[in-house]
């Protein structure tokens, strides 16, 4: 059987044809999530952010916090007093499992946060939290 050079053109136009209408209908069901909804409005208190991390970045002891088998254990600056705030915990991968928890440690400034009942995956660990009227910002990445 031979091909000529008309079928030829006609068959990979059709091809390409074909394979751009496969990736229209692969891109119109993916499914795209933002960091949050309020995206737009967060974005332009981001200075505010940036202020709280100088602030995080200049304490003489950090904020510290250790992923333990039943938890998370952590450990807020010593010398800080009413501290106070949030825990954020955001899995990039599926904001259904987004959950928040309010920052209320002891007397010797440590907080335990459970997590038997979070879907286990990777979260973006973030602590906005203040002492006093300052505030600070921490974030980073826990695996539960």
């Amino acid at each position: 059987m031979k091909i000529s050079w008309g079928t030829g053109i006609w068959v990979l136009y059709g091809s390409f044809v074909l394979l751009i209408l496969t990736m229209v209908g692969m891109s119109v069901v993916q499914k795209i999530d933002l960091v949050t909804d309020k995206y737009y409005e967060e974005e332009i208190q981001y200075q505010g952010k940036i202020d709280k991390i100088k602030n995080a970045k200049s304490l003489a002891a950090p904020l510290v916090w250790e992923v333990t088998e039943t938890g998370i254990k952590i450990n807020y600056p010593k010398e800080l007093q009413n501290i106070s705030g949030v825990v954020n915990f955001y899995c990039p991968s599926d904001n259904s499992k987004d959950f928040s928890v309010k920052i209320q440690p002891d007397l010797g400034n440590t907080q335990y946060i459970p997590t038997q009942n979070a879907a286990a995956g990777r979260y973006r660990i973030q602590f906005d939290w203040k002492s006093g009227e300052m505030g600070y910002w921490n974030e980073g990445i826990v695996n539960l």
